[in-house]
């Protein structure tokens, strides 16, 4: 037989019996002999037989599976949101299919197009940075599998349940803290704004300056500056200008890594010249010099909440799609605490 797994139709032919009979005869059916169950029991322990769960359920009408589409599956919240959704599943005995995007929306709609085929009972979706058109996502809906949006929501007309963090607070309460402790000039990396994440982030910045009297800066705003490489291009330019920022307010925390690592290499101080507040709260933040102030957002929960909707969804065919918000929270630390 080699070293593959073990099927039914291999069971089959050691005994010369049909593959529905062995299948029968491990699922302890009443008409068959109990002779023929023990020879089967007995030849598919010796064997080390292992049932395909999958292949057993889909022939029952149900995977027990959901799938999941991520846009990186190396980014710290990522990992700690699929932690929340499995834990969730699992308690129900579902399994979880995790598929990523890599940021592209036609890797995207041929990840809906695979978990599809495979008769996913749900899909759970954080979209690239791609995404604008909506019709593979509408297509899901139209196909009555459950769709439950995370994190990035699409901007558009897609009635599905979300789970979403209060991004324009986080970002209010991060632009505010800047202001309040003395900071005159901020600046903001942001992501692109047709992902509501991070026009709900450009919102609580640009609203936080308005309400405190400040002027609104476009020269200091500058789009897609999410990864590493973009906020060390950013800061660059910036830090040069003749009225520089002497704050940044990031996106996102790798931004914001960038930025650090471009003014410590131009000899600026943090926060002594410059202050630097990131969003996300990745686990290395608190390991830079100095540790990144930044927005935690509560992976774990929105991964939870995020699998209890595709629950409350197939329990009730009178299902109302619903959204779930998160609240941040303030992670102060040295990048932005000015020594007096």
């Amino acid at each position: 037989m080699g070293k593959g797994h073990i099927t039914i139709h291999d069971l089959a032919k050691v005994l010369h019996l049909n593959a529905s009979t062995v299948s029968r005869a491990l699922s302890d059916h009443p008409k068959i002999s109990a002779e023929t169950k023990i020879i089967v029991c007995k030849l598919a322990k010796e064997m080390n037989y292992r049932p395909n769960a999958l292949a057993s359920s889909l022939r029952k009408g149900t995977a027990k599976t959901v799938g999941l589409i991520i846009p990186r599956v190396n980014r710290n919240f990522f990992a700690s949101a699929i932690e929340g959704i499995e834990a969730v599943l699992n308690k129900a005995g579902y399994h979880l299919i995790i598929v990523q995007s890599n940021e592209s929306q036609k890797k995207e709609e041929a990840c809906i197009d695979s978990l599809l085929n495979a008769r996913v009972d749900g899909i759970i979706i954080s979209i690239s940075w791609e995404t604008r058109e909506l019709a593979h996502l509408q297509m899901v809906l139209d196909k009555k599998v459950p769709l439950i949006f995370f994190d990035r929501i699409p901007i558009g007309k897609i009635n599905a349940s979300k789970v979403t963090l209060n991004d324009y607070m986080g970002a209010y309460k991060a632009t505010e803290y800047l202001i309040t402790h003395g900071y005159k000039r901020i600046a903001h990396l942001q992501g692109p704004l047709h992902l509501k994440i991070y026009m709900e982030r450009r919102r609580g910045y640009i609203t936080a300056l308005s309400y405190y009297g400040m002027t609104v800066d476009e020269s200091i705003i500058i789009e897609n500056s999410l990864t590493q490489e973009k906020g060390y291009e950013a800061a660059g330019v910036l830090s040069n200008m003749e009225n520089r920022p002497d704050a940044f307010f990031c996106a996102s925390d790798y931004c914001a890594l960038g930025v650090i690592i471009n003014l410590k290499e131009n000899g600026f101080s943090i926060p002594g010249d410059i202050a630097v507040f990131g969003f996300s709260n990745e686990p290395f933040t608190m390991l830079l010099d100095p540790p990144l102030a930044s927005i935690e957002q509560f992976p774990y929960n929105m991964g939870e909440s995020a699998a209890q909707l595709f629950f409350d969804e197939i329990g009730d065919k009178n299902y109302v799609p619903r959204t779930i918000e998160i609240m941040p929270e303030m992670m102060v630390r040295k990048s932005v605490i000015r020594v007096e």
